[in-house]
């Protein structure tokens, strides 16, 4: 059973694209500059592996106190969150460089991180973005039961407290990644016919995951307890630990974008049509936060201007701050929202709002939906 077709058929500000396109075009044609990385995002890249790895590195090689063994698991998860981030999420959307073959091997650090970078281009290049806030399309309003991220999901009564207990679950993501996702989602994507996307089969798949999977556990847990005298206990907390800060940092960076009161929430007709241009829904479903903070921006990858990311995916994250304001005033001139919190923790009050709000109500779409 293949995905049902979605198509965006409204003309609300239906040359806003045409003109925006163009607009941001001519930024980077008059400046003579690439959409891609450049010396700046090579660095940073450096910085975040590092921020991975040299933690791990001294894990392994020096006799530390189980204090010190922690902290550096959890400098680890800041840093897998950053790769996940900064790194793998411009690579997987062809951003970092020109070259497919630049693109697909930077990509591959989500394999070191332990999750797969074939599942997650289908759950959010494919689904994510093209079919943002669709119920029953983006996988990433439909976590698992005891969350309710859209108004069209079938309102719990466990969900009243959800705005309490969300924020654990954020922190078991990568987790979940790592041992049963990767796996569920292959099967559902193959019965969805969406591996094909991706050229391969679901045993090729499978295999894949398996091998890989088996190689990351291995190195990240199988080598401290052979080469270190860390008790397992102590390792195994670590690991968890590593993971659950990175789950909850991606956790606290993503939602606020999408899962917040002014997000609209697009409902197709019976036909599969939605009455609105794809990048007229992309502004009524997205919202910046916090633009002014250039350390965020700089951790975060860019995705603080998560509506800069939506509309040009294929652009490194480097540049949104600079076409923003090009984003921003073509919205207003065409009469659209361009929704931008200033603050991070505005961003996340928002979030935890609409998350008591989807708790409380059927409907928790805004007023002007």
């Amino acid at each position: 059973m293949g995905l049902k077709p979605i198509r965006y058929t409204g003309t609300q500000a239906e040359d806003f694209s045409k003109v925006l396109r163009q607009r941001v075009n001519n930024y980077f044609k008059e400046r003579n500059i690439s959409k891609h990385a450049n010396g700046q995002m090579y660095l940073k890249t450096v910085g975040m592996l590092c921020l991975y790895w040299v933690p791990f590195a001294l894990m392994l090689t020096l006799s530390l106190p189980s204090w010190a063994g922690i902290l550096l698991w959890l400098a680890m998860g800041i840093g897998l969150a950053g790769i996940g981030l900064s790194i793998m999420h411009d690579a997987n959307h062809g951003a970092y460089s020109q070259s497919p073959t630049v693109n697909k091997w930077v990509g591959y650090t989500l394999l070191m991180c332990g999750g797969s970078d074939l599942n997650w281009r289908i759950q959010h290049n494919l689904l994510h973005h093209t079919y943002t806030n669709v119920h029953g399309h983006d996988e990433d309003i439909s976590p698992v039961p005891i969350l309710r991220f859209s108004p069209d999901a079938k309102r719990l009564g466990i969900h009243r407290f959800q705005h309490l207990y969300a924020w654990f679950f954020y922190g078991l993501m990568t987790f979940m990644w790592i041992t049963s996702k990767d796996f569920t989602q292959a099967i559902r994507y193959h019965k969805k016919d969406l591996l094909k996307s991706q050229h391969t089969t679901l045993a090729k798949h499978i295999l894949f995951l398996i091998i890989f999977k088996v190689i990351y556990l291995s190195v990240y847990i199988g080598l401290p307890i052979y080469l270190t005298d860390m008790s397992v206990w102590l390792i195994l907390g670590g690991f968890f630990l590593m993971h659950f800060v990175a789950g909850f940092i991606l956790g606290i960076v993503f939602q606020p974008a999408h899962v917040v009161p002014v997000s609209n929430y697009p409902v197709p007709d019976p036909t599969g049509n939605v009455d609105a241009d794809w990048a007229v829904s992309q502004m009524l479903n997205t919202a910046n936060f916090a633009r002014k903070s250039k350390l965020l921006s700089w951790y975060v990858g860019g995705l603080n201007y998560q509506i800069e990311h939506h509309l040009f995916p294929s652009i490194c994250h480097i540049h949104y701050r600079n076409i923003s304001e090009i984003v921003k005033e073509t919205a207003e001139e065409f009469g659209l929202p361009y929704y931008d919190y200033p603050t991070f923790y505005g961003a996340i009050l928002e979030h935890g709002r609409m998350l008591y709000n989807l708790g409380h109500f059927d409907n928790a779409k805004p007023i002007h939906a």
